[in-house]
């Protein structure tokens, strides 16, 4: 199971000193088990998958944020917190791969516009979910029904 590898691989940052994975799986171990009580049980391998994305997430806006106000060094700590919490998620589709999809996608449900963004990204989210992230994919789906 997931929640065991990671358990495992933080007690051998532990022991390698490696401090930013020892903070990221420590906050990945919390975020679990907050999700555990939250729905009272046990964390699928799936629900910890979620968890991880949600804070990934969280780390890309952060370094969005950090180089807006000019804080690359902050930007630069949350870099190194979502390499570490890449290494736990599916791989991620490269945008050529998602455009394909989106191509499908459209095709599919007959979208001709702008107008059937929400047609198009209903569709397309689930095939993609934990594989790409919702920005990207609205920003590609965006440009192919606006050309």
């Amino acid at each position: 199971m997931l929640k065991e590898k990671i358990s495992e691989d933080l007690k051998k940052a532990m022991r390698e000193k490696d401090e930013v994975r020892v903070r990221t799986l420590r906050m990945v171990i919390a975020a679990i088990k907050n999700f555990e009580v939250e729905k009272m049980r046990e964390a699928t391998d799936e629900d910890v998958v979620e968890v991880i994305q949600r804070e990934a997430k969280k780390r890309r806006e952060a370094i969005e944020e950090y180089e807006k106000a000019g804080r690359e060094d902050l930007a630069e700590s949350e870099r190194a917190e979502l390499a570490v919490l890449q290494e736990y998620l599916p791989k991620q589709l490269s945008e050529e791969e998602i455009r394909k999809l989106a191509l499908e996608v459209i095709k599919e449900v007959g979208a001709s516009s702008p107008k059937d963004l929400g047609k198009v990204m209903k569709v397309i989210m689930p095939r993609v979910k934990g594989r790409a992230d919702g920005k990207v994919v609205n920003r590609i789906v965006r440009e192919i029904l606006q050309s």
